[in-house]
């Protein structure tokens, strides 16, 4: 836990392993993290919207994919600069966002048509797509541990289980649909939240940070 001085002007904390300081460096990289997801958790939410309020026009649909790609070029922005003690998690994460990415790439050169239409048409194409949405649930479980977000706690088993129902085609559409209007709303709270959020306690305990890194150059 970190332990701020009375006077927090000097940005000095005391943390588990000895002092150290927040740099302006450091709250720029937690703002870019957080701007990431932003812009992922509007991405999907306009997606989201689109698929529920449009006409399921082809060009609704490419539209739909495009709004997929930004976001899951925002996650990417936000697993780039997330603050993760354990370095094998973070890079676990970064993982499979690419695996994601990759997939979703294969798929869409490989099929014809929007991507979005591929992935209600075709369920099993979510054992790609995904690896996108298995590293933003990392990111929810991350949040819900550290700062105990109510909205991450839902977003944790939900997010799975609706890929999962839908990958199976075991869950009627209309509650299909309900589950992810949920998301997306629970997913914009988190992302505003976030944003809000002071900036020190995103960034950690940087003696810890150091501390580790020690430890894996002592191993080498």
């Amino acid at each position: 836990m970190v332990t701020a001085p009375s006077d927090t002007s000097l940005e000095t904390y005391e943390g588990q392993f000895g002092p150290f300081v927040i740099t302006a460096d450091d709250r720029r990289e937690v703002m870019i993290y957080r701007c990431g997801l932003a812009i992922a958790a509007f991405s999907f939410a306009l997606g989201v919207m689109l698929l529920r309020l449009g006409n399921g026009s082809t060009g609704l649909l490419w539209t739909i994919s495009g709004c997929y790609l930004t976001m899951w070029l925002g996650l990417g922005i936000s697993l780039w600069f997330i603050h993760i003690y354990l370095k094998p998690l973070h890079q676990a994460l970064q993982g499979l966002w690419l695996a994601g990415g990759l997939a979703s790439l294969g798929i869409a050169i490989g099929v014809p048509g929007p991507l979005a239409l591929t992935a209600y048409e075709q369920p099993l194409s979510i054992l790609g797509i995904g690896f996108t949405f298995a590293a933003m649930t990392g990111i929810f479980i991350k949040e819900a541990f550290c700062f105990n977000r109510l909205e991450t706690k839902f977003l944790v088993p939900l997010v799975p289980s609706l890929l999962l129902t839908h990958m199976a085609q075991a869950m009627p559409s209309h509650i299909g649909q309900g589950l992810l209007i949920a998301w997306a709303v629970l997913f914009v709270i988190f992302a505003l939240r976030k944003l809000m959020q002071p900036i020190p306690p995103d960034i950690g305990d940087k003696s810890v940070f150091e501390h580790l890194k020690q430890k894996r150059q002592a191993n080498i």
